[in-house]
């Protein structure tokens, strides 16, 4: 059996949150149907500045509350070195090292390589939405077996518009979805998921979150009466209907960070 070292990237900060339960969950299952020796060690980035170094095959970094923007906590510049290196070995070596990056840690390294503009958002984007391939996005690999639009969970006050094409196209990355079409405001749409290089992928939504957990997530009484309190009784009840449909979060969750993993066997 091959075996890969995994880097879990804990930026929750110590704040409850199903991410990591998911994202655990996702390397426990694709290891057993791989027939892949996967072996993990998280890292708590923000409650104690923990960083791994070079010697392992795959990074995660989650995602997590707060401001993306610059900060100086202390955390930060352990953090981007540690990008700076994948990206730097991966320039240089054969054997590759993979990053996958997920909501704010997306946002923390497109802020970073300044592909584009993070910024506060008018309101904050909270359900189970449609996300659009763009036309590189149509043939990414990691995409191709999602249908367009696709759902997945978007949890954030922060965005990535105002794309930095001359930079996007200095890094050869690419850009391969946006949000939702929302034709009733004049808003530019964010950009929700970027392959970097081929072995650097990230989303600005949730491609960790599983349909079964997060509905017995929601439906605990504390977690309910926060939803509606905060986003009303019908958006709650949008999204335990959401997660009750096996073509929406479960289809989501069941392709991407799979897919990703299987493309560094």
């Amino acid at each position: 059996m091959e075996s890969m070292k995994v880097a879990i990237l804990d930026l929750y900060n110590n704040v409850p949150n199903e991410g990591m339960r998911c994202i655990l969950q996702l390397i426990r299952n694709i290891s057993e149907k791989e027939q892949l020796e996967l072996t993990h060690t998280v890292f708590d980035v923000r409650g104690k500045n923990e960083v791994p170094g070079l010697d392992y095959d795959i990074y995660i970094s989650s995602g997590g509350p707060g401001s993306p923007l610059p900060s100086d906590e202390p955390w930060e510049d352990p953090y981007f070195q540690l990008i700076d290196r994948l990206f730097s070995h991966n320039r240089t070596s054969n054997q590759k090292k993979y990053l996958f990056l997920i909501c704010h840690s997306f946002q923390l390294v497109s802020r970073h390589l300044g592909i584009g503009t993070i910024s506060k958002r008018r309101s904050t984007s909270f359900g189970i939405f449609p996300i659009h391939k763009t036309d590189e996005g149509q043939t990414d690999p990691l995409f191709q077996k999602l249908p367009d639009p696709f759902f997945a969970v978007d949890s954030r006050d922060y965005q990535l518009t105002e794309p930095n094409w001359q930079r996007i196209s200095d890094l050869d990355a690419k850009v391969l979805c946006l949000e939702k079409i929302r034709p009733h405001v004049d808003y530019e749409r964010a950009i929700m998921a970027v392959r970097f290089t081929d072995e650097v992928f990230g989303t600005q939504f949730h491609p960790e979150a599983d349909g079964e957990g997060m509905l017995r997530y929601f439906m605990k009484d504390e977690k309910k009466q926060q939803i509606v309190e905060n986003h009303g009784e019908e958006k709650y009840n949008e999204m335990v209907a959401s997660l009750l449909d096996p073509q929406k979060i479960g289809l989501t969750e069941s392709v991407l960070i799979p897919g990703f993993l299987r493309q560094t066997i």
